[in-house]
Parts: structure tokens; sequence; C-alpha cells
């Protein structure tokens, strides 16, 4: 990759990252599905105006505004809500750690489920040792050794197999410009959330929110969604899925470090251990660390 790459894939992993530090910060004050509904919402509308600016136009057809809301559920609504509620009662960097299982249960998901990739034995061996991982983690919280509570865990483990489900739907919107297709799954998952956030508010009030919280909300929506994309979608023209599928490893890796600078978290000897198995799994599984057969003429 050139440096113009590693510079986007680098300042990628760091604001989704960083996505964990703003989440647990939020999720202090504002309740977890509100949260998600002004996330999408701000990022939303962030997408509309640029795409007011270009030349894409939002499209009208009844069944693609149907697919936009599939996979603003899918991509958005689930795997946030899931997050944020695991945010609650755990850190930022546990929380990213769990969400790394994404190109796991992409995998399960395309591979047994719909069948869509091959399945081979190194990526078979990258999902056991990948699970070995998240087993190692959580093990803890299963037989009551851990303070970290098994469904908070489990929540974020959900939201990874969600995007998942996400990453193999996303596959019809190939010949929509990204800009588009991101606005528009943010547009259906803004929808969707609405009338939740206003199920769930109780005795919230904006009013009595800290502007520090709002701060971070904003980086969450404007930040780490809106800008995010932005940035994905050019690395992903410029240097290819496989390199911009880096960044899985980069995420829990700054979203630790923020975590230990900023909140003063610190995960324990297991949950390092666990993600040292999960990023071995995760690099088997992708399978660039194998030998190349030699070539012939």
């Amino acid at each position: 990759m050139s440096l113009r790459n590693w510079i986007l894939l680098l300042s990628l992993g760091a604001i989704w990252g960083g996505s964990f530090l703003f989440a647990k910060v939020a999720v202090a004050e504002i309740p977890p599905l509100v949260l998600v509904f002004c996330r999408v919402a701000i990022a939303c509308v962030t997408l509309h105006i640029i795409l007011r600016f270009t030349s894409h136009r939002f499209p009208v057809q009844p069944g693609l505004l149907a697919a936009f809301l599939v996979m603003g559920l899918l991509n958005n609504a689930i795997p946030f809500s899931l997050l944020f509620w695991g945010q609650t009662e755990i850190s930022a960097g546990l929380a990213s750690i769990l969400n790394a299982t994404t190109p796991i249960f992409t995998f399960i998901v395309a591979a047994l489920l719909v069948r869509q990739e091959p399945v081979r034995a190194h990526r078979i061996a990258g999902v056991l040792i990948g699970f070995a991982g998240v087993l190692v983690m959580v093990s803890p919280s299963v037989t009551g050794l851990g303070d970290d509570p098994l469904w908070a865990q489990l929540a974020c483990l959900g939201g990874a197999f969600s995007y998942a489900l996400a990453a193999t739907f996303a596959r019809r919107f190939r010949n929509i410009p990204p800009l588009v297709s991101a606005t528009g799954q943010l547009s259906g998952s803004t929808l969707i959330m609405l009338p939740v956030a206003l199920l769930t508010a109780g005795d919230w009030s904006p009013f009595a929110t800290s502007a520090i919280v709002w701060l971070n909300v904003l980086a969450l929506g404007i930040g780490a969604t809106a800008l995010a994309y932005l940035i994905y979608f050019r690395l992903l023209a410029d240097a290819g899925a496989t390199n911009a599928s880096l960044v899985t490893f980069i995420v829990p890796a700054s979203a630790i470090l923020f975590g230990f600078l900023l909140l003063g978290e610190r995960l324990d000897a297991y949950q390092f251990a666990g993600l040292g198995l999960l990023l071995t799994g995760l690099l088997v599984l992708d399978g660039r660390i194998l030998p190349k057969k030699r070539q012939t003429a």
C-alpha cells in the first residue's frame, strides 16, 4: 500500500477505536438506545449534506429503500444497540476486542449459511482459534471468577454477528455508489431508532446532559460514523478489501490504548491472552500469513 493508504488505514483504526471510548463516556448519561438514535441521526444528516454537494442523488425506488431499511437494521441499529448496552457494564477495550470477532462471524454466515464463500482448512482453523480466544475472555464470567457480566460480553458478540449478517446482505449494493449506500442505510437506521428512542428515553433530558457527553455524541456521529464511512470507502477503492480489512487489528489496539490513557481502564491477563488468540485466528482465517504456493510457468 502507498503511504497515503497507510495513513488512511491508521486513521480509520484510531477513529473506530475511539468510538468505543466515545460510547463509554456517553452511555454514562444517555440511555443506550437513545444514544444509538443520536449517533445515526447525526451521521445521517451529515452524509445527506455531503451527498447534496455531489453529483449523486438519493434513490427513491421502493425496493432499494426497503433494502436500506434492512441494511440500517443489521449494520447500525442492532449492533450499535447491543454494543452500547454492553458498554454500560464493560470497558471500551473489552468491547472492541469482542467486536473484532466480526470477520469470524462473517465467514460463518457467508460460507455455512448462505454458501457465498469457499470452506478451506485454514479458515476453519482460524475460526476455531478465534473462538478459543473468546472462550478464554469470557470463561471467568462463566465460572463466576470475573467482574465483567457475561450478558454484556454476549451483547457485544451479538453486535459482531449482526455486522456479519450486514456484510453478507451488503453484496446487493455493489453497483451503488458507496456514499449513496452509506447515506441510505443511515437514513433507514434513523427511521428505525426514532420510535425506539422515544419509547426508551424514560425521564432522560437532553438539557440535563453535560457538554462533554454531547461532544462525545458529536464525535460518534460525525467522526466515528459519517467521516469513518468516507475514509473506509476511499480505502476500499484505493487499496482493496483485503488491505482495508487490516483495520480489524488496529481498532482494538487503539481502543485499549485510549481506554488506558484517558479512562484509566485496564485489561486482565486472560483478556490479553484471549485477544492474542483472537488476532492469531483472524490472521489464519485471512490466509495472509500462510506460505504462498510456488508459481509455475
